[in-house]
């Protein structure tokens, strides 16, 4: 039975206990790693257990929006959001497939039915995306420690499979701002519990918690996608956030700022 989220991340209805558990950050979508790859999963592993325990707020899987004072401010002015947002949905076709500008995501999806609008990201040139959602960009600035952030577009029948994020040092937040009908068919499921989407509602949650996605409607479902650095007690914070803006020399991440860099300025020399 599914259990349905409020806004605070409180379960609202409850539900059975689930027969499989799954709130665990456990790496599953790839299972023949060689040696080193499992060795360097064990560090990730160590160190993510030793972020959870510094974590000024506790480890939970989902959060509540009461715990980050700038989430309401956001919240109130979404509809300027979802101005901007309206007018770059013109060119949704033209927009790039996650997996085009960050190659990894292709493990998890090889359709063009998630898009991205990026308007941050680290190591990553947006500023003529930037330059056409300017309260976007305002709102975004209110965030302590954002890294990224993209207007992420889900097709009709969208399905991402169950994954894990890169590192728990950082959160995520989902801002709604298209949440077509029926609302309960559009939705995500973080550990064992599911929530579905509301326009101007935020949800903040971990995502190396184990979680999935579907859109089982007939309209695009769209969310403001932004990361930001997990608050931890010092000293341990100022070491995330070096660690996190050590990800510019990532080749990964490096080789996803040319891609995303190219595009922008293809796509905005057309439209000049």
């Amino acid at each position: 039975m599914q259990q349905t989220l409020n806004a605070t991340g409180a379960a609202s209805a409850q539900a059975a206990t689930p027969a499989v558990d799954l709130r665990h950050r456990r790496h599953t979508l790839k299972t023949d790693r060689t040696f080193l790859e499992n060795c360097g999963v064990a560090v990730q592993s160590a160190l993510e257990s030793g972020i959870a325990k510094v974590s000024r707020h506790g480890d939970p899987h989902i959060y509540s929006t009461r715990l980050f004072p700038w989430a309401a401010e956001i919240e109130s002015e979404w509809q300027l959001v979802r101005k901007e947002l309206d007018a770059v949905m013109t060119f949704r076709d033209q927009m790039p497939s996650f997996q085009d500008i960050l190659k990894e995501v292709g493990m998890i999806q090889s359709d063009n039915n998630w898009k991205t609008f990026f308007l941050a990201g680290i190591g990553m040139d947006c500023s003529e995306n930037r330059k056409r959602c300017p309260e976007t960009v305002r709102l975004l600035g209110q965030i302590p420690g954002m890294t990224t952030a993209f207007f992420s577009i889900l097709s009709p029948g969208k399905h991402i499979p169950a994954h894990r994020g890169a590192w728990n040092g950082i959160l995520r937040l989902h801002l709604g701002l298209m949440v077509p009908e029926p609302r309960e068919r559009c939705r995500i499921r973080i550990g064992n519990d599911f929530y579905s989407w509301r326009e101007g509602e935020a949800l903040v949650f971990d995502d190396t918690f184990n979680h999935e996605v579907w859109n089982e409607t007939d309209g695009y479902r769209v969310v403001l996608f932004v990361d930001f650095a997990r608050p931890l007690y010092p000293p341990f914070h100022w070491l995330n956030e070096r660690l996190i803006n050590l990800g510019t020399l990532a080749p990964f991440l490096r080789e996803a700022g040319e891609k995303q860099k190219r595009w922008q300025e293809a796509f905005w020399k057309k439209k000049a």
